[in-house]
């Protein structure tokens, strides 16, 4: 494994911009159908300008930005909280940053900070993860 020190940035993940097939796909991959983000009719009565991405496909893009870095049977702990909603057109790009060298549950790890942002800079994901190294 190459030298994973505090300060060691994650090799960004940039998403092609969210379309209505994307969330097709997502939502028949993840039983998600919430019509709030497929039905445009639907989402503009629930007082939105259209539909717009589940937040677990930003967070399912976070778990690729942390897969793509280190392997999945690495991964110890991945959280994180919503920060604002992904719409139609969106540029997810998704990013981390090893924030802290620690010990858990006997085990050598690094505590990482990790983000989804719009292409404008807001941030839609804000968490961390715990990776065994």
């Amino acid at each position: 494994m190459t030298n994973i020190t505090v300060g060691t940035v994650l090799p960004e993940l940039a998403l092609p911009p969210i379309s209505r097939f994307t969330l097709a796909l997502y939502a028949g991959a993840s039983g998600d159908h919430n019509p709030i983000h497929i039905d445009s009719d639907f989402a503009k009565k629930a007082g939105m300008p259209d539909v717009f991405a589940h937040g677990m496909l930003s967070m399912a893009y976070l778990g690729r930005l942390l897969t793509n870095w280190q392997p999945q049977s690495q991964l110890r702990k991945f959280s994180n909280k919503f920060a604002a909603i992904t719409q139609l057109k969106d540029v997810i790009t998704c990013s981390g940053e090893v924030v802290e060298l620690i010990t858990h549950n006997d085990e050598q790890c690094a505590r990482v900070a990790i983000q989804a942002c719009k292409q404008d800079g807001t941030q839609t994901l804000i968490g961390e993860a715990i990776v065994a190294l």
